[in-house]
């Protein structure tokens, strides 16, 4: 069976999926989030073949609304716009044509008269994170506590030879986390495509998505979307070849890719950020992911087909989690003042409100963790086997808990600081002779 998925996907690799001809825009007039020094005459878009203009085929917008366009007309593979006088502000340029091959094409790009222009998913009409992104959100940072999480429990902490069953259910958990990382991945950038270019979620086929491709999360998509594909492969090798060694790649790749959502949100693009408030972020999530990647192992995996580990598995897991505990708190200490410029920022903004919910989510899961520090890991270590039988539902407690934690973390990412005060110029003095 190993033997027949191996080929299968060496056969995938060699016949590589036919690409799709529609039109692709090659090259604008505005460029791409340029900042001109004077309002353009004209929008000029260029494709790669033949195009034919609709009605509406070039749309314009400033921050306050449409602006009318004129002479719109197509020149083979060129559609030409002629633009009143633009004041000093950022820009919006929606577009779509006919395609030669019968497609309706569409995109989206930004530009700024003196001023920087807004990434594309800040467009005009897009209407930023939705409830879809953040349940997405969740379901990426849940992924990522599977594989990343279940990679390092058995590396760090459970290192003795797995049976057979207990090593298939390992793969199986960490193959879930693996397949939805993917998955999941691709659907969150759709999504935000999806709102950049105003465009129901069956007709994205026909979007030019590389200006959204082009922005910091569009990079960071698919730096990670590349490097969770090597990962899922050293996954494959390990359990199609049975080395365990194969392990140890997939999971510092892992951890060193799951830093592009640090290097993506608000730590690498808000005022006041720099590679301390990244670092923090990325060992805030990565120390996330192997506290509530580890609790599943335990209960999926150990508990219920590796008894007579139970108590080694326990007991090195607690020294793990206290270790995740301590960067969880102070890197999370850290963002949070950094974040937040004024305490009762905590009570008055939305941010903080979703930042509440989390730090009572946080304190529940540490109480009941450290719970298990000061009654339950005693009575493990005298080898009191009543606690290890009664432990499991325990466990499962506070892994539910920690994943709701991941949920007010993925609302808590897609919301917006509040903005930090900006400091008032000094008052002129004069100067008497």
């Amino acid at each position: 069976m190993r033997r027949l998925l191996l080929i299968g996907s060496l056969v995938a690799l060699v016949f590589p999926v036919q690409a799709l001809a529609h039109a692709t825009l090659e090259k604008s007039s505005p460029g791409f989030q340029q900042r001109v020094p004077s309002s353009p005459r004209t929008v000029t878009l260029l494709f790669d073949q033949y195009v034919k203009a609709v009605p509406g085929s070039v749309r314009v917008y400033s921050s306050s609304g449409s602006i009318r366009v004129a002479n719109v007309r197509s020149d083979g593979r060129r559609l030409t716009a002629v633009l009143p006088r633009l004041r000093k502000g950022p820009y919006t340029i929606r577009w779509h044509a006919l395609s030669g091959d019968g497609h309706v094409v569409f995109g989206v790009f930004t530009f700024g008269v003196r001023v920087p222009a807004p990434a594309p998913t800040e467009a005009f009409g897009a209407s930023g994170p939705t409830r879809s992104e953040n349940v997405v959100r969740w379901l990426y940072f849940l992924s990522l506590a599977l594989l990343v999480g279940g990679l390092g429990f058995r590396l760090i902490v459970l290192r003795e030879r797995l049976t057979p069953l207990a090593a298939r259910r390992f793969f199986a958990v960490t193959g879930i986390g693996a397949a939805a990382t993917l998955n999941v991945g691709i659907a969150a950038f759709l999504l935000r495509a999806e709102d950049a270019l105003q465009l129901p979620f069956g007709r994205l086929l026909y979007g030019d998505l590389t200006p959204i491709a082009r922005t910091r999360f569009g990079t960071a998509f698919i730096a990670m979307t590349l490097g969770f594909a090597l990962v899922t492969a050293f996954l494959f090798l390990a359990w199609l070849t049975d080395q365990d060694v194969l392990l140890w790649p997939a999971f510092v790749l892992g951890l060193a890719f799951a830093s592009g959502l640090s290097l993506s949100g608000h730590s690498a693009a808000d005022a006041g950020s720099s590679w301390k408030s990244e670092l923090a972020d990325w060992a805030h999530l990565s120390a996330a992911c192997l506290w509530i990647g580890g609790l599943v192992q335990l209960a999926a995996v150990v508990w219920p087909l590796m008894p007579e580990l139970r108590r080694a598995a326990f007991l090195g897991f607690s020294r793990l989690a206290t270790a995740c505990v301590g960067v969880l708190l102070l890197a999370g200490v850290y963002l949070s003042i950094l974040r937040l410029p004024h305490l009762n920022d905590l009570w008055t903004t939305g941010y903080g409100h979703v930042l509440l919910v989390k730090i009572g989510l946080v304190t529940l899961a540490l109480g009941w963790g450290g719970l298990h520090k000061l009654v339950a890991v005693p009575a493990v270590a005298r080898g009191d086997g009543g606690v290890l039988v009664r432990l499991r539902g325990s466990l499962v407690g506070e892994s539910m808990v920690a994943i709701a934690v991941l949920l007010a973390a993925a609302v808590l990412v897609d919301a917006k600081p509040p903005a930090r005060p900006v400091p008032s110029p000094p008052a002129a003095s004069s100067v008497k002779n």
